[in-house]
């Protein structure tokens, strides 16, 4: 498990994701494709993504877990699909606007 802080950016190891920390838990096993997320500017293993890690992430959108303790932005796209301790990372919708009535 890796420590987390906000602000924090990352890579993927296995594709072109690259995504920063929004909210995080002091520490969380995070993936993409499969693979744990790499600090910005490491090697990056060359592998593709696992089978059923391979869903792809978009640029500019936000990514939670279930318990929404975890948000990570998208600043690059990729193939991968992002994870935390397994379970997949669903985009995070948007917030429904006050009545104007």
């Amino acid at each position: 498990m890796a420590k987390l802080k906000a602000g924090t950016r990352l890579q993927s190891a296995v594709c072109s994701t690259e995504v920063m920390i929004v909210k995080a838990p002091e520490e969380a096993d995070l993936t993409c494709g499969g693979a744990p997320l790499l600090p910005l500017g490491k090697d990056k293993s060359g592998a593709d993504p696992a089978d059923g890690a391979d869903g792809g992430t978009q640029i500019g959108k936000r990514y939670v877990d279930a318990d929404e303790t975890l948000e990570l932005l998208c600043t690059k796209p990729g193939k991968g699909s992002l994870a935390v301790g397994g379970a997949a990372m669903s985009i995070k919708g948007a917030k429904p606007l006050p009545s104007s009535d």
